[in-house]
C-alpha cells in the first residue's frame, strides 16, 4: 500500500475559518498541523492539535476564527532553503516547518514524518553479509553447494540446541517438506488455526490432505488447545500451532494433545525466531519445526527457510525429498518422487552472518516492543500485544488492537498514519472468510479470530527503529485519536 504525502494545499486553513474546520482538516489528514494564511494566501500562523485542545480549555467556542488559537511565533524557511538548514532545524520540538516563496506564500513544507518513512519491517544487513556474498562470487560457489549452507545449517541446530536443521528455499516449503516426510497425505487431516497467513492452510492441502481450521483464543491471539482438542476425528493426523507475530503458542497443552492422542506436531515458527515458552525456542518442541527467513523476518536470506528434526530417520527422508529424491549413496538414482527445494549458497551466506549477531538483533526486537509497551500502555482504545508469564515472545510484528468503539476504525488510522510516512499493517484475514478455504470449514464459526481481525494493526517493529523513531510513530497514533474524540466532541456540542 503507497500514497503520496499530503500537499501543502491539504494542510491549508485561513485564519478567518472556524476552528471547527480546522479541527475536521486535521482529523482528516492526521497531520496533527496546519498552516494559516490570510486573505491574500500570505503565511500568518500556524495550527496543531495541541492548539486547538488549548483554546478550548481556555473558554474560546468551536465556532470562533482559528486565528483565536494559531501560534503566530512560528518556524519558517524559505523553499529555497538547503536540505542541511531545513534537516538541522527539525528537531523534536519543530517536527514541521512551512517553506514560503518570496511574498510569503506556503508553497511545501518539511516535516519529521515527511523525511523519515518508517516501513512496517526492514533487514538488518550491517554485518558480513557483503563480505560472504562476495566469497560465494569468487569462488564460484553460487548454487545449493557450498560451505555456508552446511554452516547456516548447524548454527540453527546449535541454537535451538536440536540435532538437524535443513535448510530450504522458503517457509513455505519447510512446512510442505515437513509434512510430506511425517507422511502426512490425502484421507489425513490436519488442524491448523484460522487467523494465520494463507501457507499454512496451503501446504496441507498440497498434500491431499484437509485442513480443519480452529478458533483463536483471545487472550493468545493462537490456536485455542480447547478447540483443537474439540476438532479431533480418528482422521486426524496431525497439528500445526503457528506461533502467531512472534508470540508462542501454549506448548505445554499442544504437546499434551498431540502426546494423548498420538498425533504428529509441526510448529510453525516462521514469525517465531528467538521466541521462547518456559526457556525452550519455538521450533523445538515439535516433530518438526519450520522457519522462514523471507526479507521481512527477524532474520533473512532473502527468501529461505529451515527444518528442525529431533528424529534422524526423519531428517534423513526429508533431505532426500530436498534433493528431488535422489540417493544420497547412489548418484541420480532417485528413491521416491522429491522436490527442488534446496536453498543457494549465496542465500545462506547471508544467513550466516545473520546468525553471527543473532542475540543482538533479538535483543533490538524486544527493546523495540518494551519501548512500545512503555508509551502505549494505557492509551484509550489501544489494547497491547499479548502476554504470558510462561512466554518471551519475539514481537516479529508489534500488533496492537484498535477498539471499534473508539470512533475511529483500524483502517482509517492506518490510512492516516500512512499519509505522515507510518506504514503499518492490518492483521491476516482468517482463513474461512476467503473463497479457496471456505469449502473446509462447512458451518463452523470464528468468532475471535474474526474480531482480531478486523481490530489488529501491525506498527512498525524493524530491529533499526531507534527510540526516538518509537516515540515519534506512537505520538502520531496518540494525535490522531486524540483529534478524532475533539473533533467528535465539537460536532456533539454544536449539534446540541
Amino acid at each position: 500500500m503507497t500514497q503520496s504525502a499530503l500537499s501543502i494545499q491539504e494542510l491549508t486553513v485561513r485564519a478567518g475559518d472556524a476552528l471547527q474546520i480546522a479541527l475536521q482538516e486535521l482529523d482528516r489528514t492526521g497531520s496533527g498541523f496546519l498552516v494559516v494564511v490570510d486573505a491574500t494566501g500570505k503565511l500568518v500562523g500556524v495550527v496543531t492539535d495541541g492548539d486547538i485542545r488549548r483554546a478550548l480549555l481556555r473558554g474560546i467556542a468551536i465556532g470562533e476564527p482559528v486565528s483565536a488559537a494559531m501560534q503566530e511565533n512560528y518556524k519558517a524557511l524559505s523553499i529555497d532553503a538547503a536540505p542541511e538548514a531545513i534537516n538541522a532545524a527539525l528537531d523534536t520540538k519543530i517536527t514541521f516547518i512551512p517553506l514560503i516563496d518570496a511574498v510569503g506564500r506556503p508553497v511545501d513544507y518539511a516535516s519529521v514524518n515527511r523525511h523519515r518513512r518508517y516501513p512496517v519491517m526492514e533487514p538488518v544487513l550491517d554485518g558480513n553479509e557483503m563480505e560472504y556474498v562476495q566469497e560465494c562470487i569468487r569462488t564460484g560457489w553460487i548454487s545449493s553447494q557450498g560451505r555456508f549452507v552446511a554452516l547456516f545449517e548447524s548454527m540453527l541446530a546449535k541454537f535451538h540446541d536440536v540435532p538437524h536443521a535443513l535448510a530450504v528455499s522458503n517457509g513455505t516449503v519447510a512446512l510442505h517438506l515437513a509434512l510430506v516426510s511425517l507422511g502426512i497425505g490425502p484421507g489425513d487431516e490436519v488442524i491448523v488455526p484460522d487467523l494465520t497467513f494463507a501457507a499454512t492452510a496451503n501446504v496441507v492441502i498440497y498434500t491431499g490432505a484437509k485442513p480443519v481450521f480452529v478458533d483463536a483464543d483471545p487472550q493468545s491471539w493462537n490456536m485455542d488447545p480447547e478447540k483443537v482438542e474439540a476438532a479431533i476425528t480418528p482422521r486426524t493426523k496431525a497439528l500445526m500451532p503457528v506461533h502467531l507475530y512472534g508470540n508462542p503458542c501454549d506448548m505445554d497443552a499442544l504437546c499434551a494433545i498431540a502426546r494423548r492422542h498420538g498425533l504428529k506436531l509441526v510448529e510453525d515458527a516462521a514469525e517465531s525466531l528467538g521466541a521462547s515458552w518456559k526457556g525452550k525456542f519455538t521450533g523445538a518442541f515439535g516433530d518438526a519445526g519450520c522457519f522462514s527467513f523471507f526479507g521481512n523476518k527477524t532474520l533473512t536470506t532473502g527468501e529461505g527457510g529451515v527444518i528442525l528434526f529431533k528424529d534422524a530417520a526423519l531428517y534423513e527422508r526429508a533431505r532426500m525429498l530436498r534433493d528431488h529424491g535422489m540417493s544420497k549413496q547412489k548418484r541420480y538414482w532417485h528413491l521416491d518422487i522429491g522436490y527442488n527445494y534446496r536453498l543457494t549458497n549465496l542465500q545462506a551466506a547471508v544467513g550466516v552472518a545473520q546468525m553471527e549477531r543473532v542475540e543482538h538483533i533479538l535483543e533490538r526486537k524486544r527493546a523495540v516492543a518494551r519501548h512500545y509497551c512503555e508509551i502505549l500502555a494505557g492509551t484509550r482504545g489501544i489494547t497491547l500485544p499479548p502476554a504470558h508469564p510462561d512466554a518471551d515472545p519475539i514481537f516479529w510484528l508489534f500488533t496492537i488492537l484498535i477498539d471499534p468503539n473508539i470512533g475511529i476504525t483500524r483502517d482509517e488510522l492506518a490510512e492516516r498514519l500512512l499519509r505522515n510516512g507510518i506504514e503499518t499493517r492490518p492483521v491476516f484475514f482468517p482463513m474461512h472468510e476467503m473463497p479457496p478455504y471456505q469449502q473446509y470449514c462447512a458451518e463452523a464459526v470464528f468468532p475471535v479470530s474474526k474480531s482480531l481481525s478486523r481490530m489488529g494493526l501491525s506498527l512498525p517493529s524493524a530491529a533499526t527503529l531507534t527510540n526516538s523513531d518509537i516515540e515519534n510513530v506512537v505520538a502520531n497514533i496518540k494525535a490522531i485519536l486524540d483529534v478524532r474524540q475533539m473533533a467528535e466532541v465539537a460536532r456533539i456540542t454544536l449539534d446540541s
